[in-house]
Order: structure tokens, then sequence, then C-alpha cells
């Protein structure tokens, strides 16, 4: 049987990966009010791309697969402002949602099962020197431990940077098999020469 929680949402326009850094200006009174109980039960919430609506005023219809996020750090520039970075944790479904009183969502989630390390395949091999120097580049904004042999973590990472639309972004966070996303990406990435052919040094 599924395990089902209750998360408080936040519909956004940016897709979060397991793993992955998302930093977040928060000045909304309900999402102000969401952050400091989340950091005082240390507790956490989900995010979802938004399909219809805005990320500010009513509540936006969010996606139906999305992931929890855990508050690592928070700075208050002002009463009115937080900005913070949140850690992805695990992926979710969503059963159904509500709205409240300020137009805060909250969801009844199915957590989705995790995905078990497995090796990058050889085919798949010549996306891992790229990523290495895009992980060199941004430095902290992807966290460690970096894990160039685990074919769901180079999935993810690409996913984040590479310059695709939002939509594409959430499909691969919904694909549950890994191999087929790191296809999906070395083809992109094939299409515009950016990878070192296989047995080329």
């Amino acid at each position: 049987m599924s395990q089902i929680a209750l998360l408080p949402l936040f519909p956004l326009n940016a897709v979060l990966f397991p793993g992955g850094l998302l930093p977040l200006r928060i000045f909304e009174p309900r999402y102000m009010d969401m952050i400091a109980e989340c950091l005082r039960l240390k507790t956490t919430f989900g995010v979802c791309l938004i399909v219809a609506g805005s990320e500010t005023g009513e509540a936006a219809v969010p996606h139906t697969v999305g992931t929890e996020a855990r508050v690592l750090a928070a700075d208050a520039d002002s009463i009115d402002e937080v900005n913070i970075v949140v850690v992805g944790e695990r992926r979710f479904r969503l059963r159904d949602h509500s709205v409240d009183g300020l137009q805060l969502l909250s969801g009844e989630v199915d957590w989705l099962p995790p995905i078990a390390p497995r090796p990058v395949p050889a085919a798949q091999a010549n996306l891992i020197p790229l990523l290495e120097r895009i992980v060199r580049d941004l430095g902290e904004r992807i966290p460690a431990p970096h894990r160039f042999d685990d074919a769901e973590w180079v999935g993810a990472r690409y996913a984040e940077v590479l310059p695709i639309s939002l939509l594409a972004r959430q499909k691969l966070l919904e694909l549950d098999d890994v191999i087929s996303r790191l296809e999906i990406i070395q083809q992109y990435l094939d299409q515009r020469d950016l990878l070192t052919p296989p047995g080329v040094a």
C-alpha cells in the first residue's frame, strides 16, 4: 500500500529534482507563513511546476508530479522578504489538492518509489566528461556528493542545467526509466555537437 502524506505546495515556474538546489525569494504572506512553519517544525513542502496561473495572486494549477523540498538556508533581508535555498528530496504524485482562504495549496500526495542507483551504461559514458566540466564551473550550485557513476544523478543534473523548456524538464522529472532519460539527453547534446563521440579522447 502506498504511503499518503499531506504537504503544503508551492507552485512555481521551475522544476526541482531530487538532490538539486533551488534558490527562492519569498515575499507573499502565505508563503512567508509556510516557510516559517517549515523551519519551526523542521518539515518540508512540495514544489510543482505550474500548469495554469502564476506564482503570485490566486492559487495556480500544479502539475501532478513534483518534488519534496527541504529548506537548507534562510536569510531575511527585511520583515517583508526572505531568501531561501531548498534541496529536492522525494518525488511525489498528487492525489488531490485544496486551496485555503489565503490561496495556499495543500496536496494529498503519494511518494513515488525511490530510484535505485545504477551505473551509467557504456553507451552513455560520453555524457560524464561534459557534466564534470559543468559541475566544476557551477561549483556550489551543484551540491556534493557528485555521483558521476549513478545514472539517475547524472540525468537529473543535466535536466536541471540544459537550456530546455520547463515542460521538457517536467517530462524528464516524471520519467522513472533513468536510462531513457540519459538517452534523451544524449540525443539532445549530440544534435548540438556538444559531446565527444564514444572512443574519441
